[in-house]
C-alpha cells in the first residue's frame, strides 16, 4: 500500500471581525452571500483579508462589505432583517397561486384518457366554490392558472367561463385583490368565439412551443395538442388582437412552454430559431421530469440531469448573443432568478422560495375539488398516491389549509436553514425545493441533497449568472441579465417555475 499525505494549511481566522455570511467558488472568484441576499465576488488574496480581519476602515471594500452586512464593524441588524423580510414576503403573504384542473380528458390521439366518460370533468357547482375559495386568500395578489391534466382546458369549456365569470364577479364586489387568470391552452380546442371570449374577459393565454414544425408536432405525437401549423395560427391570432386591442405588450403576450425532450437537447438554435421568428419575448426552459412522462415513453424522451444543463448552458449563452445583436427575448427561470441576485425584491416564484410554497403560496385542486399543495401533489393523485390530499374546496377553509399536518411536513422539509447542505450553501438566498418533488423521485420529503434534481438544476443556473456577472469585460451581458430582472418584476405574479406544458 502506498501512503500518501496531504498538508492542509488553515486560514487565518478572525471571526469577532465577521458578519454572517457564507461562500464559495465561481469560475476563478469567491462569491460571498448573505441572509439579506446581498453578495459579492471577491479574489482570493481578497477573501484572506476578509477572514483574517484585514478589511478594515481605509480598505478599499471596507465600505462595500460593511454596507452587504459581512463585517461586524458597523452591522446594521436592522437594515439585514427589513432585507430578509423584504425578501421572504411572498412566503408569508398566504396562498396566491390556485392551479385548478378542470378536465382529465386528453386530447384525441393523445396517449391521455378517451373523452366522454362521467367524473373527468369539472363541475360548474365545484369551479365555482373553487374561485370562491381561492379569493378568500389573505394574499393581496391572486393568480388562477387553469389547466387540462392531458394538456386541454377548453374540452371543459363551460367550468373555465363560470371560474373566470366567478373569480372576476367576486373580486370586483368584495375582495379587489390583483387578479390575475391565466389558461394553459394547447390551442387543441381554441376556437375564435372562445378567443375573443377569453380576451374580453382578460385572460393571459399560455401555450406550448415545442421548436420548429419537425420537432413539436415529434413531441405533439407522444404528448397530445395541436400541431405547430395550428399553434402558430393561434399564435399570431392572439397577437394581432393584442396589438388592435392595445394592450400593454409587456403584460399582454402569448407567453410559450417548452417540453425539451431527447432530441430538443442538441437543437437549441432551432429552438430559439422558432421563437425569435414567432415574436415571442420569453422562452421557458425547464428539464422534463421522469414522473410526468409515461414510463413507456421515457426510454425514448428521457435524459439526464447533466445532459439538460449542458443544453441550458448552451442556449442561454445564444440567447444572450442574440440580445447583444438586439433582439429582445429572455429566458424565464434565468429572469426570476436574476430578481433574487440584482434586487431586493421576490416575484414570489413559489417554488424558488425557503420554505417551500406547496400548500402555503400555492394550492391546486382536482377535478372534484380535491386540494392538495401543488400540482405534482395532485398528479400523484391521479396516479394512484392520496399522500398529499388534504381535503375539498367544499368544506376546507384556507385558513385550516396551513395548520393541515401535510402543509406543515412539507414547509418543514423544505426550510433550507435546516437543511444539511442547505444551510450552507452559498446559492441558499436564491433557492428553494419541492419536498413532493423530493418524495416522488427519492421517496423521502427531506431526500438527499446530492440526489435532489432541482438542487443541481438552481445551483448551475446560478453559477452561470454569477459567471456572467463577474465577467467586467462583458458590459454589454450584465446590462442584458438587469434588463432581464427588471422586466420580470414589472410583469410579476403569482407563479411557479416548474410548470408542465400543456
Amino acid at each position: 500500500m502506498t501512503e500518501r499525505s496531504l498538508t492542509l494549511t488553515a486560514p487565518e481566522l478572525v471571526p469577532e471581525a465577521l458578519g454572517f455570511f457564507r461562500w464559495g467558488r465561481v469560475a476563478d472568484r469567491v462569491v460571498v452571500t448573505t441572509d439579506g441576499g446581498d453578495w459579492a465576488l471577491l479574489s482570493e488574496a481578497e477573501l484572506a483579508d476578509l477572514l483574517a480581519g484585514r478589511i478594515v476602515e481605509g480598505h478599499p471594500l471596507f465600505a462595500e462589505l460593511q454596507r452587504l452586512g459581512v463585517l461586524r464593524d458597523g452591522l446594521d441588524l436592522d437594515a439585514l432583517a427589513a432585507r430578509m423580510a423584504q425578501r421572504s414576503r411572498t412566503a408569508r403573504r398566504g396562498a396566491a397561486l390556485h392551479v385548478v384542473t378542470v378536465t382529465l380528458r386528453g386530447t384525441p390521439g393523445s396517449t391521455g384518457a378517451a373523452g366522454g366518460d362521467a367524473g373527468l370533468d369539472m363541475d360548474l357547482d365545484t369551479a365555482e366554490r373553487i374561485a370562491e375559495r381561492a379569493l378568500e386568500s389573505t394574499s393581496p395578489a391572486v393568480s388562477l392558472e387553469l389547466q387540462g391534466q392531458c394538456g386541454e382546458p377548453l374540452r371543459n369549456f363551460d367550468a373555465v367561463r363560470r371560474l373566470v365569470e366567478v373569480a372576476r364577479e367576486r373580486n370586483a364586489r368584495s375582495t379587489g385583490k390583483q387578479l390575475t387568470i391565466g389558461v394553459l391552452t394547447n390551442f387543441a380546442e381554441m376556437t375564435e368565439e372562445r378567443a375573443e371570449w377569453l380576451l374580453a374577459n382578460d385572460v393571459q393565454i399560455t401555450t406550448s412551443l415545442d421548436g420548429p414544425a419537425a420537432l413539436h408536432d415529434a413531441v405533439r405525437a407522444w404528448k397530445g395538442g395541436a400541431a405547430h401549423a395550428d399553434v402558430v395560427r393561434w399564435l399570431d391570432y392572439f397577437t394581432r388582437r393584442y396589438a388592435e386591442l392595445k394592450r400593454d405588450p409587456e403584460r399582454w403576450q402569448v407567453r410559450a412552454l417548452l417540453t425539451v425532450t431527447r432530441d430538443t437537447l442538441g437543437r437549441g438554435q432551432d429552438v430559439v430559431d422558432e421563437y425569435e421568428a414567432r415574436g415571442l419575448r420569453t422562452i421557458h426552459l425547464q428539464p422534463l421530469p421522469a414522473w410526468r412522462v409515461p414510463a413507456a415513453t421515457w426510454p425514448s424522451v428521457g435524459y439526464a440531469m447533466d445532459a439538460y444543463l449542458d443544453f441550458y448552458r448552451r442556449t442561454l449563452d445564444d440567447l444572450l448573443a442574440r440580445n447583444r445583436r438586439g433582439l429582445d427575448l429572455r429566458e424565464q427561470t434565468a429572469s426570476i432568478v436574476l430578481t433574487k441576485i440584482l434586487s431586493s425584491d421576490d416575484v414570489g416564484a413559489v417554488d424558488l422560495q425557503s420554505p417551500y410554497g406547496g400548500g402555503t403560496a400555492q394550492l391546486a385542486y382536482g377535478v372534484d375539488g380535491q386540494m392538495f399543495p401543488d400540482d405534482d401533489a395532485r398528479l400523484a393523485d391521479a396516479m394512484g398516491d392520496a399522500l398529499f390530499a388534504i381535503g375539498n374546496a367544499r368544506d376546507l377553509a384556507l385558513p385550516d389549509v396551513v395548520k393541515h399536518p401535510t402543509v406543515r411536513a412539507i414547509a418543514a422539509a423544505s426550510l433550507l436553514d435546516a437543511q444539511p447542505m442547505c444551510a450552507t450553501c452559498w446559492n441558499k438566498p436564491y433557492c428553494g425545493f419541492s419536498p413532493v418533488q423530493n418524495y416522488l423521485t427519492q421517496r423521502d420529503l427531506f431526500g438527499h441533497r446530492l440526489r435532489c434534481l432541482q438542487c443541481k438544476e438552481h445551483f448551475a443556473i446560478s453559477t452561470r449568472l454569477f459567471e456572467l456577472l463577474g465577467d467586467e469585460s462583458d458590459a454589454a451581458t450584465r446590462e442584458i441579465l438587469g434588463r432581464w430582472s427588471a422586466a420580470a418584476l414589472r410583469v410579476a405574479a403569482p407563479t411557479r417555475i416548474s410548470i408542465p406544458p400543456p
